[in-house]
């Protein structure tokens, strides 16, 4: 198993890694959002200066461009005092009016329509905003083109983007923290359903495999609807076990107990003989242990497939039970019994068929042990409607009426009990039977002799 994590801090870490990843990038939008709103709102001042300026450039009487700086334009720059402004006019040519001389124009196109031109530049080793008008000075008689350039350093722009982005980066700080607060309680919230279940889970004795039905979320309804399937697998598996355990103890009881008897008067013998015989019945009472272990064996098989609630596969019980009948030909016939089968038709049914072979071998080992020698056995398989029917029928003495329910019955003590021994082969059949919605019948056998065992199974398609 590997180690363990913790579900709400995964959550929450997968929640919150990329809505700060979404932060990040709307603080660089932000701050993008930023620069160019501080450049709006500080351009239109300097586009305000350059107008002033260029407002009052003339022509002299030297047909010379002069101009008065006025102070206003000037102070209207000097707002901020870690900001420096810088000027110069210059003819279309190129040629300085007045001005820094050093101020550098750069080469920015206005927009259509628009007489300003806007660009980022440096001077004297700071980073610069410059703003230039393109004008013409007239007399009337003659017009002379200029460009005024304005420049001030970006000290105000920089401090105001950054107080937005501070501002913007303290808002979306706070929704953040908000959203991780909200979404520790929102989880922790929503896993305590899942605490109360390992409450619960964590009360129960181990004895306890009832199905959860406890309240919990939709989306851990399939992992509850597993741990019930599993604690149901499980209890059938440990009811199987205790039901082996106590039924070998129950079954086995009586033939130990005859050996211990039969080695105890073999080695008391006077003569040969008489320990032979009680060797021989000890001989039988372990024939007769090692039957009902087969039995208790096959019982527990039936019990954990009805755990694993099997339905079965589609099979042809008439030639399971052809095969099974054969087997048994030679067997009964040293036992002194003629055993015939009919059918011959493919009928079929829902079932298995090694489980299917072990009751009809049981109906018949249950016939060669309760009939009398001489008796005859059939075997037959038959369909009725929907119904596939298989009957094992004898004439030998018959089981009375009231003790027919009893014989189905796992160790029933009404039931009578060949040799002392036994008494599983109709439970095994009745429950092989139940295990596939089949049911068992007993009754009497033709002209009121004997027992006729019927079992009837869920025709199915012949399998392919």
């Amino acid at each position: 198993m590997g180690p363990r994590y913790s579900l709400r801090r995964r959550l929450l870490i997968m929640l919150l890694v990329p809505l700060c990843t979404i932060g990040v990038v709307a603080l660089f939008d932000a701050y993008r959002t930023a620069r160019e709103t501080a450049n709006q709102v500080f351009d239109r001042v300097l586009s305000g200066s350059a107008l002033a300026i260029a407002e009052r450039v003339v022509i002299n009487d030297d047909d010379q461009l002069d101009v008065d700086i006025p102070y206003v334009a000037l102070e209207m720059l000097t707002s901020s005092a870690q900001d420096r402004v810088f000027y110069r006019i210059d003819h279309a040519d190129g040629t300085l009016v007045t001005g820094y001389q050093r101020l550098a124009v750069p080469d920015a196109r206005a927009e259509a329509g628009d007489p300003f031109a806007f660009a980022d530049g440096e001077f004297r080793g700071e980073p610069i905003r410059v703003a230039t008008y393109r004008g013409t000075a007239s007399t009337g008689e003659r017009s002379v083109a200029f460009r005024v350039t304005v420049a001030e350093t970006t000290n105000a722009r920089q401090a105001l983007a950054q107080r937005i982005l501070l501002r913007t980066a303290l808002r979306q700080f706070l929704l953040i923290f908000a959203a991780a607060i909200i979404v520790w309680v929102a989880v922790t919230r929503s896993l305590r359903p899942l605490g109360r279940l390992e409450q619960a889970i964590g009360r129960r004795s181990p004895e306890d495999l009832r199905p959860i039905e406890h309240n919990v979320p939709q989306e851990v309804g399939g992992l509850v609807d597993r741990i019930n399937g599993f604690m149901a697998r499980l209890d059938g598996a440990l009811s199987a076990l205790r039901h082996f355990t106590g039924n070998a103890s129950h079954q086995l009881r009586t033939p130990l107990a005859i050996v211990r008897t039969q080695l105890g008067i073999a080695a008391q013998a006077e003569t040969l003989g008489e320990a032979r015989h009680a060797i021989a019945d000890c001989d039988q009472a372990v024939a007769d242990a090692e039957r009902t272990l087969a039995q208790l064996l096959l019982l527990a098989r039936v019990d954990e497939t009805t755990s694993k609630a099997a339905a079965g596969h589609s099979v042809d019980l008439d030639a399971v039970a052809r095969a099974t009948a054969g087997s048994f030909v030679l067997p009964a016939a040293r036992a002194g019994f003629d055993l015939a089968y009919e059918g011959g038709v493919p009928v079929g049914c829902r079932g298995d068929p090694v489980l299917l072979r072990e009751m009809i071998s049981n109906l018949i080992d249950n016939a060669i042990r309760h009939a009398k020698a001489g008796a005859s056995i059939v075997v037959a398989v038959r369909t009725d409607g929907d119904t596939a029917i298989l009957s094992v029928e004898d004439d030998g003495c018959g089981i009375p009426a009231e003790l027919r329910t009893a014989v189905m019955e796992r160790y029933s003590t009404t039931a009578p009990r060949p040799g002392g021994v036994g008494g599983l082969g109709l439970a095994i059949v009745n429950e092989i039977a139940a295990l596939f919605e089949g049911s068992v019948r007993l009754a009497s056998g033709a002209r009121e002799r004997g027992t006729r065992v019927e079992v009837r199974l869920r025709a199915a398609q012949m399998p392919a």
